[in-house]
């Protein structure tokens, strides 16, 4: 199963797209471009993405328009990406039904970060995996089983792996990670995220020796094994 979330990006500057589809698919999503808004309507009637990123300034149609047709018949989340700062613009984006609004110039790693946020709170948190694949959140007690077994975890082995339960299949770069569970990102490396993986997968596979929940994918990340 494909766990990547979809993203529709509509925005008529090729080197902004260009920039944050690259900054996106490397955090685990999957991009869909459109230059202009009537594309994305029509394609609306066929697919819903997971979640909407909007320039204001498309040249068929204001991002505002496109967004009050898109919030007539969807609740998708949505993000205005645009150059127009002004606290009227911003208001009038979110009186609408935009969920965040980023003006120009941005940092891609910021649109990413504020996306998996709306996400996050935009869905109900997955409480376990299917029984098949034999890992189980139990939140009251912030103990993950295997196979009915306890996982014996340090806090932040905890927190990863939940993440990565919450989405099979996913791919986490090492900066989403830092990001989602040391409270003090700047204080982290790539070299600890490494090592909590080696941690865990030590762990998991004194339950289950043939186990291979956590993937590595080279250049990329890590995933939970998807179902």
């Amino acid at each position: 199963m494909n766990g990547r979330k979809k993203i529709w990006l509509a925005e008529d500057e090729a080197a902004i797209a260009d920039s944050l589809i690259y900054s996106l698919e490397t955090e685990g999503f999957a991009v869909r471009w459109f230059e202009r808004a009537q594309p994305l309507l029509s394609a609306l009637t066929d697919e819903q993405p997971d979640f909407i990123i909007l320039d204001i300034g498309l040249p068929d149609m204001s991002g505002f328009e496109l967004c009050r047709q898109i919030r007539q018949q969807h609740t998708i989340p949505l993000m205005f990406l645009t150059a127009r700062s002004e606290e009227i613009d911003r208001l009038l984006g979110l009186e609408i039904g935009a969920d965040d609004y980023v003006a120009k110039p941005f940092s891609p790693r910021e649109v990413c970060a504020r996306v998996r946020v709306i996400l996050r709170r935009s869905q109900p948190p997955a409480q376990s995996l299917p029984s098949s694949a034999g890992l189980m959140i139990d939140e009251h007690k912030a103990r993950i089983t295997l196979h009915g077994q306890p996982l014996h975890l340090t806090r932040y082995e905890y927190l990863f792996l939940k993440i990565l339960i919450a989405a099979p299949g996913r791919i986490y770069s090492r900066a989403t990670i830092m990001d989602l569970v040391w409270e003090n990102a700047e204080e982290t490396t790539d070299r600890t995220v490494d090592t909590h993986v080696k941690t865990i997968r030590a762990k998991l596979k004194e339950i289950d020796p043939e186990s291979n929940y956590i993937l590595t994918h080279r250049g990329l990340g890590y995933s939970l094994e998807g179902l």
